[in-house]
């Protein structure tokens, strides 16, 4: 029994050329399916042809006679959680990691996801795990990337001179062994063995 296909705003040769036309290979196999069915052919000699199950295709003609050839297309994934953050408050997270934390009011030197975490708390009544906050740092091409640290009373001055008077090269710490000779094929491989043999 072949499937019934109740929209009649295309008919097979229509389709065969919406199929040459789109850029999915999904909607293709899909549109192509359809066209076969309306051609006359089984159910289960359309869904063969275009690589899918029975099953499949007969959702995809329903959706084909509700919504027509805009249906055959992947709907976009409504599932999951809502973001936790707007876009305001990402743009302010992200301007608070480019600026750094200010050593008298957040205490820190450099920011931890926990710190993040927490001021994300303080300011916009957001609790969220420290994995969230990493998450969202990654969806802004921030990566992680530890610091030499510094410490926050330290002297440039003095760094920069200590620099320019020490040596630039050291010599080794231990003398380089003797090379050996790679020609002693055959000889004593101890020398304690040939006081013995004497």
């Amino acid at each position: 029994m072949t499937v019934q296909i109740t929209r009649r705003d295309h008919d097979a040769a229509s389709l065969r050329e919406h199929a040459s036309r789109a850029c999915e290979a999904s909607v293709v196999r899909r549109l192509l399916a359809l066209a076969l069915v309306l051609e006359g052919h089984s159910r289960a000699e359309a869904a063969e042809t275009c690589g899918m199950d029975r099953q499949t295709l007969r959702d995809w003609v329903h959706r084909y006679n509700e919504q027509g050839i805009d249906g055959l297309s992947d709907r976009p994934h409504g599932g999951g959680a809502p973001p936790k953050l707007t876009v305001e408050e990402k743009t302010q997270l992200a301007a608070w990691v480019r600026q750094g934390p200010n050593v008298a009011e957040d205490g820190v030197v450099r920011w931890r996801l926990r710190d993040l975490r927490d001021r994300i708390l303080a300011r916009f009544f957001v609790p969220m795990d420290e994995r969230s906050v990493g998450r969202i740092l990654k969806t802004l091409a921030f990566s992680h990337i530890s610091v030499r640290p510094r410490h926050p009373q330290a002297d440039a001055a003095a760094q920069e001179a200590h620099k320019k008077t020490s040596p630039t090269w050291s010599p080794p710490r231990f003398p380089l062994p003797h090379r050996v000779s790679r020609s002693n094929c055959g000889g004593r491989t101890k020398r304690g063995l040939a006081s013995k043999a004497a």
